[in-house]
């Protein structure tokens, strides 16, 4: 019984750490999608910060990527950026991946 706990221990251990991991990609993922956003909305740098930061929060509105692709597209639209929905879609999966490289290399 004593090995059946134990396995079931490491597999509780690994899903939250599984899911920890999920969470700081995304969050990194939003942060970086809105420093690109900033970038094209021409932002100081610690405007860029702070709008950065605004992303990361508007993904707590709802689940998936929705609510973050919607601020995005709403701030890029007013201020006059050509911008579409699926530039953002295309902006995000590229930097999902850059934010799992960053967080995979900080983690070794």
């Amino acid at each position: 019984m004593s090995q059946f706990n134990d396995r079931e221990r490491a597999f509780e251990t690994k899903y939250a750490r599984d899911e920890e991991m999920q969470f700081r990609i995304l969050a990194r993922r939003n942060r970086l999608l809105g420093e690109w956003a900033a970038r094209l909305m021409s932002l100081s740098e610690a405007e860029t910060q702070g709008y950065a930061k605004d992303v990361v929060r508007a993904d707590f509105e709802e689940a998936g990527d929705e609510d973050v692709i919607r601020k995005v597209l709403g701030d890029l639209t007013a201020a006059g950026v050509d911008c579409d929905d699926s530039k953002i879609r295309e902006a995000l999966e590229h930097k999902t991946v850059e934010a799992r490289r960053q967080i995979i290399e900080a983690s070794n």
